[in-house]
């Protein structure tokens, strides 16, 4: 296949040797003579024949006229004869040789040349002058003499007899007649005329397809036009126009604007374009050769990345939206998005536009981290610059946690509150309630917050704590405290089933010696939890003095502080003296109520 010609080019057969002086003066001439049209081409010269046969009789004259499309004609005429230059000047010259006539004026190029035959035989065939694509034409065959049985020849072959030929066209068809001619002493002869080529001229030249601009920017118009014209003797046949793209009508043929304009064309919109022109009447159709059409394709620059919200402050769980950008660029771009240290895109889209939009659904915090965007419309992608992208994570549900120095805290005991969520964005702040009522707050970057204080009765109840980080509110599970207050150390006179009594104290006569020891004296409270079947009794053990403590049989007791007992005691029958007898599930109901004022330590001390 051959390269397709482009735009603006046009195809011009090579010129004959011995023709080459002639037409490279022409050519000067038609590059300094003035009357070109708009397209660039200047329109042709014509000619008219008066008669208008182009075959005659030898010694006939005709007259021939030179006219342009601005006829009258101005200036000087240009006459040649089989490729000669006259000596005339004239608008009309008289000939009555045989040869090739042709033409210009100072405002046209050379017409079409125009055989005329001056003959001398006895019977001759004519056709008018001009004779264009599609006309209907009368032949006139002619004798010297008179003629009978005239009959017309195509190709050697009789066709008619009345002379009238339909919408002739340019082919290389012969014509001739014959006549029956009379002679001398009234005798008829047969004669055959010389064979006839008519000279059909075209109708309208081929068409050319010019496109405006010839190198159309990607994304902007183009106007395509489809060139030709009508010579000034067939000016008022009406032309109809249609185009193509490839083999596909880029309109609804037929038009009658010679012109078509494309809102926009991208670069592969680059393909051959062609038209095709049509005479309404006669129905002559020509074509145009294909030309490509060039777009050209401006690179992107300036790529932007735009992020939605601005600052690229986002919380957890909300949308991200990256736009980006170009500042300029043609055609079909193609957007990526990129996370900085990953491999993979993010997305790509490819449309024609100057942005696009990529939205990243419920952010989570390892989307945080540096973001660009890349564009490219085939000269190769071009980058943005980094933009963070920052999340700010909502605190979670924070744990409180209460710190007591033992199982049962008491009055006067130092308890310490902590509080801390394991997910958020700092600083968070952290409060601390009592039944609902504010202890105090703490704000800390990072880890948890505590807070310390001395118990009273007052603080029994529930205690809990919040994290606040501007992004929601978060509260801790509830944590109940109860306090007991400390008991008195007394004594409690009273008697219990069991027989207590104090061991003798005999008189020490040694003084050297140390006293008895002193026995300590029980003291008790007794404790009876609800509905238990058990009764605590809480027991002081009463120190003796430091004075009766060196012979003391109780080592234990020696330097010691209070200290509290605890017995449980179950619930016997009447009759159990020793109050060892245990309770069985039957007998729950039979129980008598527990011993009272029992002194724990000696039954302690028996088991």
């Amino acid at each position: 296949m051959g390269n397709k010609p482009s735009f603006g080019e046009t195809n011009l057969p090579c010129p004959q040797p011995r023709q080459f002086p002639m037409l490279l003066w022409l050519l000067l001439l038609l590059i300094l003579a003035p009357g070109r049209d708009q397209s660039g081409v200047t329109p042709k010269a014509f000619l008219l024949l008066n008669p208008p046969w182009s075959t005659n009789f030898h010694k006939d004259k005709v007259t021939l006229t030179c006219s342009d499309s601005l006829s009258p004609a101005q200036g000087d005429i240009y006459w040649y004869y089989n490729e000669n230059l006259l000596n005339k000047k004239s608008e009309e010259i008289q000939i009555d040789k045989t040869g090739y006539y042709k033409c210009k004026t100072q405002r046209s190029s050379l017409s079409d040349p125009i055989h005329v035959d001056f003959s001398s035989d006895k019977l001759i065939l004519q056709a008018p002058h001009p004779v264009f694509e599609g006309d209907d034409v009368v032949l006139r065959c002619q004798a010297r003499e008179k003629a009978k049985e005239i009959s017309l020849y195509r190709n050697k072959t009789l066709i008619q007899s009345d002379f009238t030929l339909k919408s002739v066209s340019r082919n290389n068809d012969t014509y001739h007649c014959t006549a029956l001619i009379q002679g001398f002493l009234w005798t008829w002869r047969k004669e055959i005329s010389k064979h006839l080529t008519i000279q059909v001229q075209e109708l309208f030249p081929p068409p050319m397809l010019i496109a405006s601009p010839s190198s159309p920017i990607e994304g902007s118009p183009v106007t395509l036009k489809c060139e030709t014209w009508l010579p000034p003797q067939r000016s008022h046949i009406q032309l109809q126009f249609c185009f193509f793209r490839e083999d596909k009508a880029l309109q609804k043929c037929w038009s009658s604007s010679p012109e078509l304009t494309l809102p926009t064309v991208w670069s592969e919109d680059a393909e051959s374009y062609w038209c095709q022109a049509e005479s309404v009447t006669p129905s002559i159709r020509k074509r145009s050769l294909r030309s490509q059409l060039y777009v050209q394709r401006i690179p992107v620059s300036d790529v932007t990345l735009e992020i939605q919200p601005p600052e690229g402050q986002l919380i957890e769980g909300e949308n991200l939206i990256l736009i980006c950008s170009v500042a300029k660029g043609t055609g079909t771009v193609t957007f990526s998005w990129h996370r900085e240290g990953t491999v993979r895109s993010l997305g790509t889209k490819t449309q024609r536009s100057l942005s696009a939009v990529l939205q990243i659904l419920t952010v989570k915090e390892s989307d945080a981290g540096r973001y660009y965007c890349a564009a490219d419309n085939i000269h190769g992608p071009i980058l943005s610059k980094l933009i963070r992208v920052t999340l700010r994570i909502p605190v979670s549900r924070p744990v409180f946690t209460l710190t007591s120095p033992r199982m049962q805290a008491m009055v006067g005991d130092v308890v310490e509150l902590h509080c801390e969520s394991q997910r958020g964005s700092p600083p968070i702040l952290y409060r601390f309630y009592h039944d609902n009522v504010t202890l105090g707050s703490s704000s800390v970057p990072s880890g948890r917050a505590g807070f310390k204080f001395s118990l009273t009765a007052e603080h029994s109840g529930n205690y809990s704590c919040e994290a606040d980080n501007s992004l929601g509110v978060q509260r801790s599970d509830r944590v109940i405290l109860s306090v007991t207050e400390r008991l008195s150390t007394t004594r409690t006179p009273s008697y219990s089933p069991r027989e207590f009594k104090e061991p003798s104290r005999t008189s020490n006569t040694n003084p050297q010696e140390p006293p008895d020891p002193v026995e300590p004296q029980p003291v008790y409270n007794n404790v009876n939890p609800g509905d238990s079947d058990l009764v605590y009794s809480q027991i002081w053990s009463i120190q003796h003095t430091k004075e009766n403590s060196a012979n003391s049989p109780r080592k234990h007791w020696e330097d010691k502080e209070p200290t509290v007992i605890y017995s449980d005691l179950k619930k016997v029958y009447p009759d159990d003296s020793t109050g060892q007898a245990s309770i069985g599930d039957s007998d729950l109901e039979d129980a008598i109520e527990n011993y009272e004022n029992v002194p724990c330590i000696l039954s302690a001390l028996d088991r």
